[in-house]
């Protein structure tokens, strides 16, 4: 089926679907598979795999005892050491479940194991202590991304015991540094690459379809491309002095007008297929809205940023019609009696496609002018990677099991990732990856991933499971 007509499957009204609340409908994962999955996530999710913490083997080694007890050898399941972080020792999964009579390339499934810190004292329960309430499993990791880690584990097990045999191997690459330095990512894509060569990736990491709050269906879109991570370090500088003679220059207070620069400052907008794809599907759901006229009037001229300001004006859409760059961290002074010498602020910007993280940091310095300085963090050098073209028989694969599960009015179209994922290193060296995750959610309210309360909804964690089976049957067997 040609790519457009796959996409212009046949709607039903989402009327039907606004008025059902996707929580309560009851999953199709029969309750033993039910049973096994959640003890497996609430043993996933209680091990806090952050980095420096030395616990990410743990997670390694209960996805490895699932993949062993169903029959892949040890000789096919690789726990793969290193260091990501100066000091943090971590650890990589590699499992390949072979096919007795494989006619295609592998297929390689992606995910990754650590998760972002989470401190005790801001949440208002344990983030390291599985929980469920309210329709909902609750825990650091529940939706970034241990739910799609175990997902594709218990999906693979599942289709093991009852007696499936795929057509092409199924490589399963688990990483332990995604949040960090991508390390993991990086040595699985080069020097790792005999273990995880394949025709194409599938990347857990990233759920698919989503519903706003009124439950009606916002689609599934597919990531193909992603922006580009970079840290950059502005800094200032002063001869100081004591706090009892203010001067009239003064290094925070210089730094302080550099970040309003920042604040203000905005980056060309820009059109890809990925973006210019989700947003002609937005318009389409947004109709005569004002954020549907101002999508029509961005898509018509992508050189119109008063129209791509209104759209990143939704919290919905922010980041996705140009690069954007944010103060994460400061830093300044050394004595509360004494003037700061220097201060510094952290800028983490999302680069679009295809433009070199040099390019952003001139227009950074052009930006807060001569008086700061701006360098990128030497600790790690962003680099652009190509989209995906989207292949029909994932796009296909994918499209048939969103809408298994949530109807016809869930369509599916490609979309821009505006955070990083190890996806984008396997890019880089030539294996196509699609973001396809089956987790789903409410848009925005369940949008928590390295935020408080993180959580994903029961039935989505079980769906998953049914989805990764769905797409493993149509792409290997």
């Amino acid at each position: 089926m040609p790519r457009l007509a796959a996409l212009m499957l046949a709607l039903c009204s989402t009327a039907a679907f606004a008025a059902t609340d996707p929580r309560t409908i009851p999953t199709q994962l029969p309750a033993a598979w039910q049973a096994k999955t959640r003890e497996v996530f609430k043993q996933a999710i209680e091990i806090p795999s952050v980095h420096n913490r030395g616990q990410t083997q743990r997670v390694a080694t209960l996805l490895a005892d699932q993949f062993r007890k169903a029959g892949i050898p040890d000789s096919d399941i690789h726990m793969m050491p290193y260091e990501a972080l100066p000091g943090d020792q971590t650890t990589a999964l590699i499992v390949r479940w072979r096919s007795p009579h494989a006619t295609k390339k592998p297929m390689l499934i992606l995910g990754h194991m650590d998760v972002v810190e989470a401190k005790r004292e801001d949440w208002k329960y344990d983030p390291f202590v599985f929980r469920e309430e309210g329709g909902y499993f609750l825990g650091r990791g529940s939706s970034d991304m241990k739910d799609g880690d175990v997902a594709t584990t218990m999906a693979a097990v599942k289709l093991m015991s009852e007696g499936f045999k795929p057509d092409r191997d199924i490589i399963f690459f688990y990483s332990g540094d995604e949040e960090t330095r991508g390390v993991g990512a990086t040595l699985g894509s080069t020097k790792w690459r005999n273990l995880t060569d394949a025709e194409f990736g599938l990347n857990a990491d990233g759920g698919c379809a989503a519903y706003d709050r009124n439950f009606k269906p916002l689609g599934c879109g597919i990531s193909v491309a992603e922006k580009t991570f970079q840290t950059y370090f502005f800094t200032t500088r002063n001869p100081g002095g004591h706090s009892s003679r203010p001067r009239p220059d003064n290094a925070i207070y210089d730094l302080a007008d550099a970040l309003e620069k920042l604040r203000s400052h905005r980056f060309q907008p820009m059109q890809n297929a990925a973006n210019r794809g989700y947003f002609e599907e937005r318009a389409r759901q947004e109709g005569d809205s004002p954020l549907g006229q101002a999508m029509r009037r961005w898509l018509a001229n992508p050189n119109d940023g008063a129209a791509a300001d209104e759209i990143e004006a939704n919290p919905l859409e922010v980041g996705l019609t140009r690069t954007r760059c944010v103060a994460t961290m400061l830093k300044g002074g050394h004595a509360d009696n004494a003037l700061p010498q220097s201060a510094e602020a952290t800028v983490n910007c999302r680069i679009m496609p295809g433009v070199e993280p040099k390019d952003v940091q001139a227009e950074l310095q052009q930006t807060v002018g001569p008086n700061v300085e701006v360098k990128p963090d030497p600790a790690y050098i962003g680099f652009p990677t190509p989209s995906s073209l989207l292949r029909p028989d994932v796009l296909a694969a994918v499209t048939k099991a969103v809408q298994h599960f949530h109807g016809p009015a869930m369509r599916v179209y490609p979309v821009m990732s505006t955070g990083a994922s190890d996806g984008s290193f396997f890019r880089a060296q030539g294996i196509p990856v699609y973001d396809v995750d089956g987790s789903w959610g409410i848009s925005p309210d369940d949008e928590r991933a390295h935020g408080l309360d993180e959580r994903t909804p029961v039935r989505s964690m079980y769906d998953d499971v049914l989805h990764w089976e769905m797409i493993m049957k149509a792409l290997a067997g």
